[in-house]
């Protein structure tokens, strides 16, 4: 029994004294107010006013504050800045010439910003063109191989004589395939043609991008974001008029002008 006595002494003195350590803890956590995160901060404020004074204009016109970056990774570049267009009046002009006559009225104001903005402008922090791109170059194609299918006038002799006297089937619906093939729509509907054709429509005034090298848009490849741009255009009156619209557009404004007889 004495050998259990100090051990129970020592247990009831430790415990004690855990008490003794934990009870100013406890009161000096309570007395204390716990601070919470606060969204009254000057960079909130800040932020908040910014986005009050950029509600009033338009998307198109601004980089979203907070996907601004608080330093700029542009270090010591010597990279000129390519101006870009920024006056409507210049954009309704190219839709005209590109859509006819109310050509700038098919298209709501921020998607006619958003069909001629590549994503090299502004880290593509405004928004970029590929989604409608993709779209309207489906359409392009699709309405280019309906214009070769439905094109007789170059598929005589486009059978040759059998060796064993033997005659393929033939029928008028299928006279146009022989025009079908990868090699010619894509001499009608590539990067070059549609460059051209771009240049036309003077779509270089308005388009929105930064080239790799401003002192050489041919080396950072114009033509490639011009032929993008035009598709992209498609693209967008697709979806806001409708495909009807938007293969008309393709047939008159694009595959007509290079020379493709389109379908009625």
């Amino acid at each position: 029994m004495a050998s259990i006595i100090p051990s129970r002494a020592a247990r009831t003195v430790s415990c004690s004294t855990c008490r003794s350590f934990a009870a100013p803890t406890s009161i000096a956590s309570a007395a204390i107010p716990r601070r919470g995160l606060s969204t009254s901060t000057p960079y909130a404020n800040a932020n908040e006013q910014t986005s009050a004074n950029n509600a009033e204009q338009p998307r198109w016109s601004y980089t979203p504050p907070r996907a601004k970056a608080p330093f700029s990774l542009r270090l010591n570049s010597k990279r000129p800045e390519f101006p870009v267009n920024s006056n409507p009046k210049l954009l309704d002009e190219f839709y005209i010439r590109m859509l006819g006559t109310e050509g700038d009225k098919l298209l709501s104001e921020e998607v006619k910003w958003l069909a001629v903005t590549h994503k090299s402008f502004d880290q593509g922090r405004r928004g970029f063109n590929d989604r409608l791109a993709f779209l309207g170059k489906r359409i392009v194609q699709l309405q280019a191989s309906l214009a070769l299918v439905q094109d007789t006038t170059n598929s005589a002799g486009a059978f040759t004589q059998d060796a064993f006297g033997r005659k393929a089937f033939t029928h008028p619906a299928l006279d146009g395939l022989n025009n079908l093939s990868a090699n010619t729509k894509n001499f009608l509907t590539g990067k070059t043609p549609l460059a051209e054709l771009a240049r036309k429509y003077e779509l270089q005034k308005v388009l929105r991008w930064a080239p790799r090298k401003p002192n050489n848009l041919e080396a950072s490849g114009i033509d490639l974001v011009l032929a993008h741009t035009m598709y992209a255009v498609v693209g967008a009156i697709s979806l806001e008029k409708g495909g009807h619209i938007a293969n008309k557009i393709a047939q008159e404004r694009i595959l007509a002008p290079l020379g493709v007889k389109t379908i009625a």
